[in-house]
């Protein structure tokens, strides 16, 4: 196994971390495709279940194959400890019941994926946890919401689907004057282009369904932080069984493998795409981090390594419109997935915001004209000439 040596890039890292070779040597990491594991004698057994010794148990929430992804990870986003669940959800559902209980109040950005607004707003609220929701830019309106018993900081940057960018050092300032936690979505950037631990954050969630994967073919999640706050996630995890499988596990390593050059590539092409729809007349607006038309590029600069491969932009024409671009694509996948080395493009306002309100989704901003595209690994042409029939 490589040790840990700050004198590794990135790219490195990625591909030698965490690595545990088996009695056979094998280059590329195992898969341990089995539910339990078999100890030498009873007085091991009882050593390893009581946390004595220790070593795998059960594969809900021990297996090695589990662990070497969690370890690499955790060395990416720069944190003590991954824990790794079976979807993105699950991650953030890990992170609320593990490190929060009833009566505590959480901030949160009303910029948020439509799922993770519903976990806040029904499934945390049937426990007695209150959320209010606020800008995801303006830092003043996260001081303003702060009550007592304030808990939880929590927001995705850049946002979905618009790409708003938060201030991660400046909210995370707010926080820790406040004795709250922030956590932070770095789905759509991954640790290649932001790493917000060192901006401040305290945990960092993923849903490694995107473009730690990059190829549209598993489900998973992770949270990220210190040892200290991991272990109530983990905990939660071992008792209720949001567990990463060891196959997905195993994806994701590959994907890893991959993510820097993926992430460059996605980056270069988005940026190319979207000052090209900036040019159509059919286009009112492109919402692009790398666009000097942004409203937080500046922001961008210091905060990411690169724009990202998301890039969002809205039609002339409202729903109609949008549908329209959407319906007559041949080669893009009409799919709410993100992430994938082929480009998707999806509706927001009927499908990944569909199940908030109509006031929810006014309040971030998604209008019936808005189109999200994730830009994936095509020949940049081939994608513009996809949209142009819809967009003439």
């Amino acid at each position: 196994m490589m040790d840990h040596n700050d004198d590794y890039q990135l790219e490195t890292l990625a591909l030698r971390t965490g690595t545990v070779r088996s009695q056979f040597n094998e280059n590329s990491e195992a898969m341990f495709l089995t539910s339990s594991f078999v100890f030498e004698n009873a007085a091991q057994a009882a050593r390893r279940f009581i946390g004595e010794e220790p070593g795998n148990i059960y594969s809900r929430f021990t297996n090695p194959t589990v662990t070497m992804f969690e370890e690499r990870l955790a060395v990416l986003e720069g944190a003590e400890q991954c824990v790794a669940t079976a979807s993105g959800m699950s991650a953030i559902l890990s992170l609320c019941m593990g490190l929060l209980k009833a009566g505590d109040h959480v901030v949160a950005s009303q910029s948020l994926f439509g799922s993770t607004v519903n976990l806040f707003n029904t499934v945390m609220k049937k426990f007695g946890v209150e959320t209010s929701f606020v800008s995801a830019t303006d830092v003043a309106q996260w001081q303003a919401a702060v009550k007592p018993n304030t808990k939880l900081f929590f927001l995705e940057t850049p946002s979905n689907p618009l790409t708003e960018l938060s201030d991660i050092a400046a909210i995370a300032k707010v926080a820790k004057g406040c004795g709250a936690l922030l956590a932070v979505d770095n789905c759509f950037c991954t640790p290649i282009l932001q790493r917000p631990l060192d901006l401040g954050a305290d945990i960092v969630v993923h849903s490694a369904t995107k473009y730690i994967d990059g190829q549209g073919r598993v489900l998973g999640g992770a949270v990220l932080g210190s040892k200290k706050l991991m272990e109530p996630v983990y905990g939660f995890l071992r008792t209720t069984g949001p567990t990463m499988s060891a196959f997905n596990a195993w994806v994701f390593l590959k994907g890893l493998e991959t993510l820097k050059l993926r992430m460059e590539a996605h980056s270069a092409n988005a940026l190319e795409l979207a000052l090209w729809l900036e040019r159509q007349p059919n286009v009112a607006r492109v919402f692009y981090p790398g666009l000097p038309s942004h409203p937080q590029y500046e922001l961008a600069k210091h905060q990411q390594r690169t724009g990202g491969g998301i890039v969002a932009f809205e039609v002339k024409g409202g729903k109609e419109a949008a549908w329209r671009v959407i319906d007559n694509t041949k080669m893009l996948s009409i799919t709410a997935n993100l992430g994938d080395t082929k480009t998707t493009i999806t509706h927001p306002a009927t499908t990944t915001h569909a199940r908030i309100t109509p006031e929810a989704r006014a309040a971030a901003g998604i209008g019936d004209g808005l189109i999200r595209i994730a830009v994936g690994l095509e020949a940049v042409v081939d994608i513009q000439n996809d949209l142009a029939r819809g967009l003439a």
